[in-house]
């Protein structure tokens, strides 16, 4: 499938190729227009990011998904390899590595978006200046890494909420704890008591977490 994606931000502005970029990735059964409306609540102006929205590759009901589960929240292997492969594509030709100062890329995933997401991630964490997992879990058993220190030092976003009944309670429990007391990742975590979906909250500290991870890249405070 060819990406189809919808742009925000830096994508109007001279040098646009040059600006961080920020990808956003829905749920399943969704699309991009789904989430690109996020955009318009996270740091933009001068010098500011370019947002872009992109729709998954396999098309499901109305919408599309990322990967091929044997349940909610369990990538099959395979599938979450043939898609991871599919994104870097379309990625190094947005954000090439073969240039001297290559854009720093932040990937924003909801539920199922936030599962492939946090795949790409473990896959090849150096590639990313880090991840916002929200209301999601990590895939875990699906043929990427998920060993202690994993992630040392890549900055995280991770949000759940009290009352999520769609992502299984133990993959909640496991991406938690795994973030929190063995990955290594450089951790920012937010609980609610609401359910499966975007709160205030959550988007307020999401708009903090990003301005901070652009701001230490631009000084150079991350490797």
């Amino acid at each position: 499938m060819e990406p189809v994606v919808l742009r925000r931000g830096a994508c109007g502005a001279a040098g646009a190729g040059a600006a961080p970029l920020v990808v956003l990735l829905h749920g399943r059964g969704a699309t991009e227009a789904d989430l690109v409306g996020l955009a318009d609540h996270l740091p933009s102006g001068e010098g500011g990011p370019e947002y872009v929205a992109l729709r998954a590759p396999i098309a499901e009901g109305g919408g599309y998904a990322w990967f091929a589960n044997a349940g909610i929240g369990r990538p099959l292997p395979g599938s979450l390899t043939a898609s991871t492969a599919w994104f870097r594509t379309w990625l190094d030709a947005e954000a090439p590595l073969d240039v001297e100062r290559p854009r720093p890329v932040l990937l924003v995933g909801f539920s199922g978006g936030a599962t492939f997401a946090g795949g790409a991630l473990l896959a090849d964490p150096a590639r990313y200046a880090g991840l916002a997992t929200l209301f999601a879990t990590l895939p875990f058993d699906a043929g990427v890494p998920t060993t202690p220190g994993h992630l040392a030092g890549v900055p995280v976003f991770v949000a759940q909420g009290d009352a999520d009944t769609v992502i299984p309670p133990e993959l909640q429990r496991r991406t938690w704890t795994y973030l929190h007391e063995t990955s290594g990742a450089d951790l920012t975590a937010v609980r609610t008591p609401g359910g499966h979906g975007l709160t205030a909250d959550v988007v307020v500290a999401l708009h903090r977490w990003v301005a901070d991870v652009l701001t230490a890249q631009r000084t150079g405070r991350l490797a």
